[in-house]
């Protein structure tokens, strides 16, 4: 039941979210959840509207990959511009 009507929904669902504008913004903070390190990631575009988050202990280059992998799938077109710090 899940792959006949699965495709379908999730089409749907993407068509009704906002549309993400083509100058995303990427950012890291560091955050202190119960006295332990965890870094904050997070993409907005230039509208304001927040694409993704993702919060983990770890601050690595596969933690900033899993981020924009996660962002570009969802996406349906990449943007022309990404600002980092």
């Amino acid at each position: 039941m899940g792959q006949k009507f699965g495709q379908q929904f999730t089409s749907q669902t993407r068509r009704s979210l906002p549309r993400a504008g083509d100058k995303w913004h990427l950012d890291e903070v560091v955050l202190k959840i119960a006295g332990m390190k965890h870094w904050l990631w997070r993409a907005v575009d230039q509208a304001g509207v927040v694409l993704d988050v993702l919060v983990q202990r770890r601050r690595d280059k596969r933690a900033a990959k899993r981020l924009l992998r996660k962002l570009l799938e969802r996406q349906i077109q990449p943007p022309h511009v990404m600002i980092t710090d």
